[in-house]
């Protein structure tokens, strides 16, 4: 299998293109490689999907901020992540509009693919995506979870079953005569041409309700809550979105669930700072314990542990503790290790002393180890500020 391309290298523009940019080099590519133009070449069909893919992702604010900011792995593979790959079906349906300008009709698009000798049956509809964000814990996300949340959404009819007819009757569109498309005649920039178009009549079902549930207006849905579970992975961060397949919004008549879309908070914690997969630590130790050393207790998403200080540690060392931060995720979102628990050092020195204190210190001034010399120094400020 060919190795993906970077999307903005597929359109052909930089990372800091703006949305319009993006649109019109989209829309240049759409039109270079479109089925029409290129009839029976297969390398010129497999371009024009991979450049509707890119844009479906590059013109969406979200998905473009995800991919920016992991890659492929906010986009499709393992652990739920939104998926990409269209069929001509998919871009023809949801990109019309580009093509607007260059003479394409918007609602006939998919009907032109190969002159437009393509017939689709009728329409099924689909349910609207929702979104909703969950917030987690750092915990949460260590160890992955299930979140139960309730939603209010359109969900099918229990009357009419979602057919939307009280008697479970239809009858057959006398315009299309139940295909859900009818032929006209539409010019476009390669002249005139025969395309499909959905039924005005039925809205492209191919089919009428007489007599229409009472309950739900012959829709077929109705709003109501329900309780959804969502498995989040481990190892997820703030800013992804995991896809729920069908659980979104009911469609009318019988059709497809949308999907659900889960936006990822994380809670701020109380101890520590998140660093990808590695969490950071602040040590703040008191004197005594940074000279002479000996054992200090240190919290971790599993509980706490005891750590070795050695003595005379300084101010601004760095302690790692291995395998004690949050799962790492490929590109695919597949775990592949674990992140590490970072300690960063610190030493407190008191601002007030009493009289007792303060001889104790007095008397340590005069010591030969207590004042540091030229090298002391050097190191000391190239390990903590790099000069």
């Amino acid at each position: 299998m060919a190795e993906k391309r970077d999307y903005y290298e597929v359109l052909g523009v930089e990372k800091t293109a703006s949305a319009e940019e993006i649109k019109k080099a989209y829309r240049k590519k759409a039109i270079q490689y479109h089925p029409d133009k290129n009839p029976g070449d297969k390398e010129a069909e497999e371009k024009f999907k991979e450049a509707a893919e890119a844009y479906e992702v590059l013109s969406d604010p979200q998905k473009r901020q995800r991919y920016d900011q992991y890659g492929f792995a906010g986009m499709g593979g393992a652990g739920g992540f939104s998926g990409g790959g269209m069929s001509m079906e998919d871009i023809f349906s949801h990109f019309g509009d580009i093509f607007e300008g260059a003479g394409f009709d918007i609602g006939d698009i998919g009907s032109m693919f190969m002159g437009g000798s393509r017939s689709r049956g009728p329409r099924v509809r689909r349910g609207s995506d929702m979104r909703v964000k969950v917030r987690l814990t750092l915990e949460e996300i260590a160890a992955g979870c299930e979140k139960k949340i309730k939603v209010r959404k359109l969900v099918q009819c229990k009357d009419c079953h979602g057919s939307g007819s009280a008697d479970g009757n239809t009858e057959t569109c006398p315009t299309c005569k139940g295909s859900g498309r009818v032929i006209r005649q539409q010019r476009g920039i390669f002249g005139m041409m025969q395309v499909q178009a959905e039924c005005n009549t039925c809205g492209g079902e191919g089919k009428i309700i007489k007599n229409k549930c009472p309950k739900c207006g012959g829709q077929g849905v109705i709003r109501d809550e329900e309780i959804i579970t969502i498995t989040i992975p481990a190892g997820v961060a703030g800013g992804m979105q995991l896809t729920v397949p069908g659980k979104g919004n009911a469609a009318p008549h019988g059709g497809v669930n949308g999907d659900l879309l889960v936006l990822i908070e994380e809670e701020e914690h109380k101890d520590f700072v998140r660093q990808e997969s590695d969490l950071i630590y602040n040590l703040l130790l008191d004197m005594p314990t940074a000279v002479l050393g000996g054992q200090v207790q240190i919290p971790t998403l599993t509980g706490d542990v005891k750590i070795t200080i050695t003595p005379g540690t300084q101010p601004g060392k760095v302690l790692r503790m291995r395998g004690k931060g949050l799962p790492r995720i490929d590109q695919y979102g597949r775990n592949y290790g674990q992140g590490d628990l970072l300690i960063n050092v610190g030493v407190y020195i008191p601002e007030k002393l009493n009289k007792d204190e303060r001889k104790l210190i007095e008397q340590l001034q005069s010591s030969p180890n207590i004042a540091p010399g030229a090298a002391d120094k050097k190191n000391f400020f190239q390990h903590l500020f790099g000069l």
